[in-house]
């Protein structure tokens, strides 16, 4: 007599959403774009202070949304940033297991990087790219002083320039560019800072390492620069908003969605997106 088995009960989906957070879901006062009477602005809530004084914000409905988004996903704060400057970072509802810092060149578990991955990151380096230091030398000696003002290198992963915007000269940045391709680095510009990064680290790499952690079924993002672009090509739902670098070149994809609002209100746009997507009603909206 054959034992009958005890069906296997189905395994729930699990949605993951990684996203960028300066100006897609955080904005310093510079980018706040509020363009309403002042006694109709919105409440914003202080999520990072920096020397001493508050430096980023989302408003108060946004907080109550990440809080709810962060209670019902796997929710991965995904950023350019080095650990050091996400700790200052402290956002709404339950603490995030996974963080992307670096641009993927770590990823945080319970706060801390995993060295596996780690591991992973530098082996591909090494083995695709020029060094940190070849591309730093360059970066100095082609950079004019009358226009650079800090160059950086970033958890000796990656390398940028803070520059005089206005004193750049049309092209050095194509230039630079078409030097690093075939070196293996991508160049970008975003406002006042010029990052050369290897093109192995990448944010999208990260979030699916995650993915493949979590068993996710669904993954959503979000972001607002050339360094997002990555990780909104390899969400199955995407959104950015109406600003930014990526908003500036027209760059988009069939499934990318661009929020009506600017600055703040766009973060707030985007966690209703995030909620609706990932909830009973996924996509129907």
């Amino acid at each position: 007599m054959t034992t009958p088995t005890t069906p296997t009960a189905p395994t729930a989906p699990v949605t993951l959403v990684a996203s960028d957070l300066d100006r897609t879901l955080i904005y310093s006062t510079a980018a706040l774009q509020l363009p309403m009477p002042d006694a109709e602005a919105p409440r914003l809530l202080c999520v990072e202070v920096y020397d001493h004084k508050p430096l980023s914000y989302l408003t108060e409905t946004a907080a109550a949304l990440l809080d709810e988004l962060a209670r019902s996903t796997v929710f991965v704060p995904t950023t350019t940033r080095t650990r050091e400057q996400y700790g200052r970072i402290h956002l709404p509802g339950p603490a995030p297991r996974f963080a992307i810092c670096a641009n993927g060149g770590h990823l945080l578990v319970d706060g801390e990087s995993d060295p596996d991955w780690q591991k992973q990151v530098s082996r591909r380096l090494a083995d695709e790219c020029a060094s940190l230091a070849e591309v730093r030398a360059h970066l100095l000696a082609a950079a004019d002083p009358a226009w650079l003002l800090k160059e950086r290198v970033a958890e000796d992963l990656f390398a940028y320039l803070v520059v005089e915007r206005a004193l750049l000269p049309e092209g050095w940045v194509k230039e630079l560019g078409e030097w690093a391709e075939p070196r293996g680095w991508t160049v970008s510009l975003q406002g006042r800072k010029i990052y050369a990064v290897p093109g192995p680290l990448t944010k999208s790499a990260a979030m699916n390492e995650v993915a493949r952690r979590t068993g996710a079924t669904l993954m959503l993002a979000a972001g607002d620069s050339l360094l997002d672009a990555d990780l909104l090509l390899a969400a199955d739902r995407a959104w950015r908003p109406a600003h930014g670098e990526l908003a500036d070149t027209g760059w988009n994809a069939p499934h990318i969605d661009v929020t009506a609002e600017h600055g703040v209100a766009a973060g707030e746009a985007i966690l209703r997106h995030f909620l609706r997507a990932s909830g009973p009603e996924r996509g129907a909206f």
